[in-house]
């Protein structure tokens, strides 16, 4: 079976940085795309970051400049590099895979999260 495991998550102060993994396992076939997402109480799930297959990554508005995300194929690993944070950036923040499987064409896939808190 698949599997999305994210770590790295924390306690930091305002203005630190922290670095989240997401590292996949399992039989896939084909990664077709890797994104970040994030979940803060009583909100909705957001779309941070993305990286697709064949192109470049893209942001939200509110991480551009601070956030980045790239992917280790050798170790399918997906990582966000987070600087800058702020109070507005708490939340579980969780990794979603698009890959082909032995079992499906189009797979989605998610991981049990990781809690970043910012404090002030």
């Amino acid at each position: 079976q698949v599997q999305l495991v994210e770590s790295g998550g924390g306690l930091v102060q305002a203005g630190g940085s922290l670095r989240l993994s997401c590292a996949a396992s399992g039989r896939i076939y084909t990664i077709y795309t890797m994104t970040w997402h994030r979940q803060a109480p009583g909100k909705q799930r957001e779309l941070v970051a993305s990286l697709f297959s064949g192109g470049g990554p893209t942001y939200s508005d509110s991480v551009k400049g601070r956030f980045t995300v790239s992917r280790d194929t050798s170790k399918n690993t997906l990582y966000l590099q987070m600087n800058s944070l702020q109070s507005e950036d708490t939340a579980v923040y969780y990794c979603k895979m698009e890959a082909r499987t032995p079992d499906i064409l189009r797979g989605h896939f998610w991981g049990q999260g990781t809690q970043v808190t910012v404090s002030s």
